[in-house]
């Protein structure tokens, strides 16, 4: 893939803070539909789902998730999740640079586990389930570290940043203690090195809508991007994620009148424009189908 491109798909968020690159989200939520849009990042992520009916998108891989359990998204990987009921869906991540742990004498752990998941050379199992003699201590270690977390003032801000030297401190020696159960347990393996093609077809389209959603996109110049005939690949685009390239684009669409209609008070016919649809009645039908409501109900709603 051309590096600009896949440059623009990754996450630019700064997860915790530059000396100390470490955060938390959580997610707790009634609503059916997409939790987290999809995007890779160089952090290490581990997601502890509480409860709820959720499916993630790893790659090329969907997973259904219906009870508890932890997944581990490693460096560079395309995921998304979606929730898919309107029951009460939570779950908690925890993403951080594995360079963070690194030990500033050369040691034995250095050598053969910190700088292999700093170069990307060796990868975290994919999930863990309560029945694995290795979870409750994985567990113990996650909730340790949202812990820490907790005693920060901005803790309930997602991404919060451990600024205290004792939060850090906790944080850190309980991911090493999770480092060394998933070592124990021999839950690691040799990273699959090979690109698969793919996921980089998948980056580009999503890229490009990215790029172009103010405009019209036809579902064949998203086809001969990834060199494929427009069937072939929306039955391709969505096993990938999900959704049919309509409902990624329109999805893109309605996420950005919302930003527009919460930051700005731009009028709903130019947040239309704006967003990439071009008759309003059209708009407001999508936006109505995604959200339940009208654009300016909306805004008064999140103005109270």
């Amino acid at each position: 893939m051309n590096p600009e491109i896949k440059s623009k798909l990754k996450e630019e968020r700064l997860h915790g803070t530059s000396s100390f690159p470490c955060g938390i989200y959580r997610t707790k939520t009634s609503q059916k539909g997409i939790i987290v849009k999809h995007h890779w990042h160089e952090e290490i992520e581990v997601i502890h789902f509480i409860k709820g009916d959720f499916r993630l998108l790893v790659n090329m891989e969907s997973y259904e998730i219906k009870d508890e359990c932890i997944f581990f998204i490693n460096s560079g990987e395309l995921h998304g999740i979606i929730s898919e009921s309107k029951s009460l869906n939570e779950e908690h991540a925890i993403v951080f640079q594995p360079g963070l742990l690194s030990f500033e004498a050369y040691d034995t752990a250095q050598m053969y586990l910190i700088n292999p998941l700093k170069n990307n050379e060796i990868s975290f199992p994919r999930c863990l389930y309560p029945d694995h003699p290795s979870y409750a201590s994985v567990l113990d270690c996650f909730i340790n570290v949202t812990d820490a977390f907790e005693t920060e003032e901005d803790s309930k801000v997602q991404g919060a940043v451990a600024k205290a030297v004792i939060a850090q401190l906790q944080i850190k020696v309980s991911l090493l203690k999770m480092l060394s159960v998933l070592y124990q347990f021999r839950l690691y393996s040799d990273s699959y090195r090979d690109t698969d093609t793919r996921v980089e077809l998948i980056k580009a389209s999503i890229t490009f809508i990215r790029n172009h959603y103010r405009e019209k996109i036809y579902i064949h110049d998203l086809a001969s991007l990834a060199n494929m005939n427009e069937q072939y690949f929306c039955r391709f685009f969505k096993k990938a994620l999900g959704r049919t390239p309509t409902e990624y684009i329109n999805d893109y669409r309605i996420r950005n009148a919302i930003s527009l209609l919460e930051t700005t008070d731009l009028p709903v016919m130019n947040i239309c424009l704006d967003s990439g649809f071009f008759n309003l009645g059209n708009f407001l039908k999508i936006f109505r189908r995604y959200t339940g409501t009208t654009p300016l109900q909306y805004r008064k709603e999140k103005s109270k």
